[in-house]
């Protein structure tokens, strides 16, 4: 975490059915902060998705 600065927003849960859902609204209200971009990744135990992108 050495490389993250001040401006950005982390946000992540763990074990919770609803947890992209929770994650997904967590992570566009760190976006709407003035943050450049945003992402999410989720994983079903064998592979992670991801998306990014560039904030409104």
């Amino acid at each position: 975490m050495a490389d993250k600065k001040e401006e950005c927003g982390i946000f992540g849960i763990y074990g919770d059915p609803d947890a992209v859902q929770k994650t997904y609204f967590s992570l566009h209200s760190l976006q709407h902060r003035g943050q450049e971009s945003a992402g999410i990744a989720s994983s079903n135990g064998e592979l992670i998705h991801c998306f990014t992108g560039m904030g409104q």
